[in-house]
């Protein structure tokens, strides 16, 4: 049982990590509602274009530390080496002092050179962020390692309260400040008020994780003290280390997000060049793509995000130790965790398209073709959740080079692919979506590919996603129709949005545990799922994991039954239990002894017979036929009877015992068990002796 929970461990701080991973998306859009409504498309689209550079420079600085930490420290913690930890821990944090220092006066000083005029201000706001967010990197990785997320969950919600609150009261302070000016100047501004708000919320996350380790510094100096028997690496063995280990994840990250960045140029450059449109309103339909459709899209991902940068240290511990039978386990279940919510997630977007977007971005003019967009990328959500899992997996391994590989390859084709539609084809932004299914779906394929040969690792299919599909299908009917209905009836987007979902929740599990696709342990993987199994249990939708097949293979009949057979019971030859075939031979001969029985009633009291049921020594005794024991298929002399029966209590009968009659059993009572079958032949009732119509016949009462 310890090793089922620390096995399921890292699962359910996964959970917790998706929580405040979703909880922080949500939060994220509903500001972003707002916002947009301060800035509008065009502020939106600048916003989008500098936000996507900045987020590249980060992963190339210092993003990537968290998870290149976490797999390194849960090495050394696996083994105990306290010492080494806090070394590799602090060699992180001179790493990401000087790398992120750099980052950010590259940034701020190269602004102009990486984007359009109007972005360039909101890049250089973003430029003392990156510094900061190595240092807050180098903390969550180093309690990440530890096994635990929740002080990574706790900073991520802080940080992004505090990110919706500061960038919209500064938007609205500096676009109220560009009253005059016009519509661009104001939208530039407004952008440039929405990326202060980035930087508030990374600085106070920063402060809390830095109080969370002043607390616990007790204890791990406790720790370090205590470990003694291990040699202390020197501090450039550590560094090769982390910068063996980071360059690669820092290669594949920065592929795996730069297509977002070379699709937005790409884009841009051919639109304004070759086709003549102007910058504006390329930065508005960007706006409409990046900062609305792909921004809802990215929400059911956090689920996966947060199981990569769970399953790392997980993953990185037991490949440590040597056990890799463990480690495809654990791949398994995050696999299948994430899919449970990425595939209804995908489902739900391209069915709810219009009225979700409706209800988080309300402006009409643009709501449709946002709508179809979103519809168009859904699908996306499940490749993106896969890759994501399966880079995490191939980087916990020390495979770090293989993601880089992949994404190298996937990044080529979609970057031809792209150039093609928009130049022979006059899609424009559904250009960018093809684009986007491509270069996910192409991730998706060849990381599990190398997850496969590298692990022996060979991925469940039906339960994973045939059935998730299936429960998903019925689910998006459901909510389709139930969103018409009660939109017809209470025309009002939010209430039908509601309803829907609401419905679309409980049909999906309800038919996924009806399908067979989870079972218990699955859902209490989930928040909330112990709720979940609650209601599963009470609607008998829920298998009883004892009787369910497991998914491995198929056991043979014979194995099962002797799994499932008591103890005591024999076992079975040629299809029946000895004593089964004991049963139907007595019942076969029953009738004759019954009629023998009878007529030795009649006759009256057997020859050589005293009071008491004893037989008289002779002539008699010598010309008694041997009877039978019940129960037994040895046969021994009427006048010699077993121990048990001489020391029969004085004027009780014992069972078997001589009388006036011979004894005779039916089959029925012959199968009772010992004690049942000795206290109905000693009790004298009357139910005894209806012996031709009932269970036994009693050859009479002794004379005395």
């Amino acid at each position: 049982m310890a090793t089922k929970k620390k096995k399921d461990a890292f699962i359910v701080q996964a959970g917790i990590l998706a929580a405040a991973g979703i909880l922080c998306r949500i939060i994220g859009i509903l500001y972003r509602s707002p916002l947009t409504s301060i800035i509008g498309d065009e502020g939106n689209g600048y916003y989008s274009a500098a936000y996507n550079f900045y987020t590249i420079i980060l992963l190339v600085s210092s993003y990537s530390i968290p998870s290149a930490i976490s797999k390194v420290i849960a090495g050394k913690l696996a083994l105990k080496e306290y010492k080494n930890a806090r070394r590799v821990f602090q060699c992180a944090l001179l790493y990401v002092l000087v790398v992120g220092g750099i980052a950010s006066l590259f940034t701020f000083f190269c602004a102009g050179f990486l984007v359009k005029e109007n972005s360039a201000a909101v890049l250089r706001v973003f430029a003392p962020t990156i510094f900061l967010s190595g240092l807050l990197g180098v903390l969550r990785g180093y309690f990440q390692a530890h096994g635990t997320m929740m002080q990574t969950s706790v900073s991520q919600i802080l940080e992004q309260i505090l990110n919706a609150a500061v960038s919209i009261g500064a938007a609205w302070c500096f676009v109220s400040l560009a009253e005059r000016e016009s519509d661009t100047t104001r939208a530039v501004y407004g952008a440039v008020g929405s990326a202060l708000g980035t930087g508030a919320g990374v600085l106070i996350a920063l402060l809390f994780m830095f109080g969370v380790y002043l607390l616990n510094r007790k204890m791990i100096n406790r720790r370090i003290k205590n470990d003694t028997e291990h040699k202390e690496d020197s501090f450039r063995e550590i560094f090769g280390m982390i910068i063996s280990m980071v360059t690669p994840i820092i290669l594949s990250t920065f592929i795996y997000n730069f297509s977002t960045s070379l699709n937005q140029t790409i884009y841009t450059n051919i639109l304004s060049e070759l086709k003549g449109m102007a910058e504006a309103e390329i930065a508005t339909m960007y706006g409409i793509f990046a900062g609305k459709a792909v921004v809802i899209s990215n929400v059911p991902i956090a689920l996966a995000s947060a199981m990569s940068a769970a399953v790392i240290p997980a993953v990185a511990s037991s490949f440590a130790l040597g056990d890799k039978k463990q480690v495809r386990e654990k791949i398994g279940e995050a696999v299948h965790t994430t899919m449970l919510i990425a595939v209804p997630a995908a489902v739900g977007l391209a069915v709810l398209a219009k009225p979700v977007t409706g209800l988080l971005f309300p402006q009409k003019a643009s709501l449709d073709q946002a709508a179809m967009l979103l519809a168009s990328i859904s699908i996306t959500v499940i490749f993106y959740s896969l890759s994501t899992i399966t880079n995490g997996v191939l980087q916990a391994v020390g495979r770090v080079n293989l993601p880089v590989i992949n994404a190298a390859v996937a990044l080529g084709v979609q970057t031809l692919a792209l150039v093609a539609m928009l130049l022979y084809t006059d899609m424009g932004l559904y250009a960018l979506s093809a684009a986007m299914v491509v270069y996910s779906f192409l991730m998706c394929v060849l990381n599990q590919i190398a997850a496969r040969r590298t692990l022996k690792y060979k991925q469940e299919f039906v339960k994973t996603f045939i059935k998730p599909f299936l429960a998903a299908v019925l689910m998006g009917i459901s909510a389709y129709f139930v969103y018409e209905g009660v939109y017809y009836l209470l025309p009002v987007n939010a209430v039908s949005v509601a309803a829907a979902v609401l419905l679309a929740f409980f049909v999906y599990f309800a038919a996924l545990m009806a399908l067979g696709g989870v079972e218990e342990a699955d859902l209490r993987r989930l928040p909330k799922g112990h709720m979940l199994a609650a209601i599963g249990k009470k609607c008998y939708l829920l298998r009883d994991p004892a009787y369910t097949k497991p998914a491995s293979g198929k056991k043979e009949k014979g194995e099962e039954r002797k799994q499932k057979r008591p103890a005591g019971q024999k076992e079975r030859s040629g299809g029946k239990t000895a004593a089964r075939r004991r049963r139907e031979e007595q019942e076969e001969t029953a009738p004759k002894a019954v009629r023998r029985a009878e007529g030795k009633r009649s006759a009256g009291p057997a020859e050589g017979s005293l009071p008491g049921g004893r037989r008289a020594s002779g002539a008699g005794e010598r010309s008694a036929p041997q009877r039978k024991r019940p129960g037994n298929e040895k046969t021994m002399p009427a006048g010699k009877r077993p121990a048990r029966e001489r020391s029969a209590p004085a004027g009780r009968r014992p069972v078997g015992g001589g009388g006036p009659a011979q004894e005779e059993y039916t089959a029925g009572e012959r199968n009772r068990p010992q004690k049942k079958r000795r206290a109905g032949e000693n009790n004298q009732t009357k139910e005894v002796q209806k012996a031709a119509a009932g269970r036994r016949s009693k050859a009479g009462k002794p004379q005395r």
